[in-house]
Parts: structure tokens; C-alpha cells; sequence
């Protein structure tokens, strides 16, 4: 039987070449707006770069004569719900370890004056940024990773482009680099995981947008090395970074990576129950 690069048996497109599809249309509109805002003296706003993401995945998926809403998930009373216990777990994902700190004597909080402009801004921005990056690692191309060369390596290999589209933050994060890049790409595998226990989006995307929003937000500290004026500025009192993640945020931190693999752990072993059950 003759091998075809480009079709499966059942005369379908091969996985890869939808991601190479998905690659072409986002970067034939993502380029060219970012080299008109970067001549205008500025930069492309989040928001709109998720507008694209979600226009690039519409296309690819009517490419496929499938609907947006088979990589999105499907929106019901269960998406909400999802998206609400999503929100739940991302705010516990930054809310313990940030009271352990605290508790430990490592840290305090100020509170600042309530600036609503502001805090309209950054629920956009987080909102963005979630819905952005999930669409991207664990929308469309990820999806067809699994479809095409199973779960695992699709995990690890969309874990690793996560880990590589933050390797800037990482550099300027200093001797806690490592351990920085490590929780990142521990999210990375959180994040696919609570795709594949769900089968939709709203979970990784609520997990998402609340650990940023409670960790930059409202409590102020950094969020993958980007600085963030919160309801709340943490004071360190001692100067141990590797415990508190410093100005890089709790995602360089011991007790943020706990609270990162303890969530994984947790959305693995209720897949794997799930799959039993099936």
C-alpha cells in the first residue's frame, strides 16, 4: 500500500498540515499588524492578537467543515459551569500559596488606593491573555496533535512551546529561572490537562484568567516577570526569591509550583478516572 503525505487513509488531511494551515493564516494577519502598530510607535494589543487567534481558528476549522465550537467547546450551562470551577481553582492556584507566604513571615501586603480604571484594564487584559493562550496551545493545534500522534506527546510538545514563548520573562528572571521555567511548563501540562478532562476550553481558560487576575491583579505581584500595579503590593520581608518568586511573580516560586503539580496531579488522576468509566 502506498504511503501519502498528505492524506490519511480515509482520504483526510494529515494533522500536520492542518497546523502548517493553522501557522500560514494566523501569521499572514498577525505579521502584517504587528509590523503596522510597531510603525505607528506602538504595539499590537492583546486583545486584538486573541481576535486574530479566534478568526485564524474559525477559518481552519471551516477549512475542515467543522464547527469552532468542536475546538472551543460547546456553549451550554456545562461551559459555565466549567468556566466558574475554572475560576474557582485559579484563584486557590495563587490564593494559598501567597497565605503561606504570608503566614511564614516571608511577606506582608500593602493596600493601595482602589483605582477602577485600572482594575477594568486588567480584568481585559487577563481575559485576553487566557483566552489567547489557550487558544493557541491548547485550541486548534493542539487538538490535532492528539488526533494525529496521541496525547502525551502533544502534552509535552505543546508544554515546551508554552515554556519557549515565555523564554523571554525566563531570561531577566535571574538564578530563579529554573525554577520559573519548570512551573511554566508544569502549567503547560495543567493547562492540556483540563482541555482533556473536559473536552472544552472553559476550564483551562477560567484556571487561566483567575491565577493571573489573583496573583497580578489583585495582589500585585508579578505575572511571568511582567510588573503589575494590584489592589494589593507585596512587601517582602526577607530577601528569598526561590520561596517567594520575587519580582518575577509566584510562578518562580517553591510554594507556587507545589500549588501548580498539586493541580495537575489533581486533573490527572479524575482523566484517568474518567477514562475508566467510559
Amino acid at each position: 500500500m502506498r504511503f501519502n503525505i498528505f492524506m490519511s487513509p480515509e482520504r483526510q488531511l494529515l494533522n500536520f498540515w492542518w497546523i502548517l494551515i493553522f501557522f500560514i493564516v494566523l501569521a499572514s494577519m498577525l505579521i502584517p499588524c504587528i509590523v503596522l502598530a510597531s510603525a505607528n510607535g506602538g504595539k499590537l494589543a492583546i486583545e486584538f492578537q486573541a481576535l486574530l487567534i479566534i478568526i485564524t481558528t474559525v477559518i481552519c476549522q471551516r477549512l475542515r467543515r467543522a464547527s469552532f465550537f468542536e475546538v472551543w467547546g460547546h456553549i451550554d450551562r456545562q461551559w459555565f459551569k466549567q468556566l466558574l470551577w475554572g475560576i474557582v481553582a485559579g484563584t486557590l492556584l495563587m490564593l494559598l500559596p501567597a497565605i503561606l507566604l504570608m503566614f511564614a513571615g516571608l511577606l506582608h501586603f500593602q493596600l493601595n488606593t482602589i483605582d477602577y480604571p485600572s482594575i477594568l484594564t486588567s480584568l481585559s487584559l487577563f481575559v485576553a491573555v487566557a483566552v489567547s493562550e489557550e487558544l493557541t496551545f491548547h485550541g486548534f493545534m493542539f487538538q490535532r496533535l492528539v488526533n494525529g500522534v496521541g496525547v502525551w506527546i502533544a502534552q509535552l510538545g505543546m508544554s515546551a512551546y508554552f515554556l519557549l514563548n515565555h523564554s523571554d520573562a525566563l531570561i531577566s528572571a535571574g538564578s530563579i529561572g529554573y525554577l520559573a521555567g519548570l512551573n511554566i511548563f508544569i502549567a503547560g501540562l495543567m493547562f492540556g490537562m483540563a482541555y482533556l478532562y473536559t473536552k472544552s476550553l472553559a476550564l483551562p481558560i477560567g484556571i487561566h484568567f483567575a491565577a493571573n487576575l489573583v496573583q497580578g491583579g489583585i495582589l500585585g505581584f508579578g505575572v511571568s516577570g511582567s510588573s503589575n500595579n494590584g489592589i494589593f503590593t507585596p512587601i517582602f520581608d526577607q530577601d528569598l526569591p526561590w520561596l517567594t518568586g520575587g519580582q518575577f511573580g509566584l510562578e518562580a516560586s517553591i510554594p507556587g509550583l507545589l500549588a501548580v503539580t498539586g493541580l495537575t496531579l489533581f486533573l490527572w488522576t479524575y482523566h484517568k478516572k474518567m477514562k475508566r468509566t467510559m
